[in-house]
This record gives structure tokens, C-alpha cells and sequence, in this order.
């Protein structure tokens, strides 16, 4: 894989108590999608200390072009309505950061 620079931090506030019908919803309905018009993410979280009731995905991309592109593609896909839809009433707020990888040249290259 190559070394992606551009980090998608996305982070779900889920009503109280629906966090497990969140999932669910996730699930069964996004993430086909998302694995279909993204990829493969980096990983997904929730909220164990600080602000609770949080969902927190990790995409990675290669530059602000290869993010416009996919997330073009996952806004357009035919079933994204669907589970928009099927959300809506489970998602309290969403913050999405773009963060991009520091260069440390003293820190040893993570292996793959």
C-alpha cells in the first residue's frame, strides 16, 4: 500500500443509549458503501474517556483530490439516501477533521 498523507477523522455523537442501534444501522447499511467508494479504513473507535456517545472513524488518502473523489462517490452512491435516512434519528452531532501526517525525521518508519 502506499503511503497515505491525508487523514479523514470523523467523529459521531450517537444519542443517548442508541449506540448499539447505531451500530447496527452502520453496519448492515453503510458500510458496504463505504468499503465500495473508500476502501478499506484505518480503523473505528468509540468513546471510552472524555465525551461519551461517540463514533469515531479513521479513513486514509493520498491527497485532497483522491478525498473530493471518493467521498464524491460515496455522496452519490445509489443507497447512501438509505442509510442517511436510517441515521438521522441516532446522530446527535458530526465533526470531520483533515489531518495530514507530520514529517519526523527522527521517528522510524511504522511497518505494514
Amino acid at each position: 500500500m502506499s503511503h497515505r498523507t491525508l487523514i479523514d477523522h470523523r467523529v459521531y455523537t450517537i444519542a443517548l443509549r442508541k449506540m448499539p442501534e447505531f451500530l447496527e444501522v452502520f453496519n448492515r447499511m453503510a458500510m458496504p458503501i463505504l468499503i465500495e467508494t473508500l476502501g478499506h479504513p484505518i480503523g473505528f473507535y468509540t468513546s471510552l474517556v472524555g465525551p461519551q456517545n461517540q463514533f469515531v472513524h479513521l479513513w486514509a488518502y493520498e491527497d485532497l483530490a483522491d478525498y473530493e473523489r471518493r467521498c464524491r462517490a460515496r455522496d452519490t452512491h445509489p443507497d447512501f439516501p438509505a442509510y442517511l435516512q436510517a441515521s438521522a434519528h441516532l446522530i446527535t452531532a458530526q465533526e470531520t477533521r483533515l489531518i495530514k501526517a507530520a514529517d519526523m525525521p527522527g521517528l522510524p518508519s511504522p511497518r505494514s
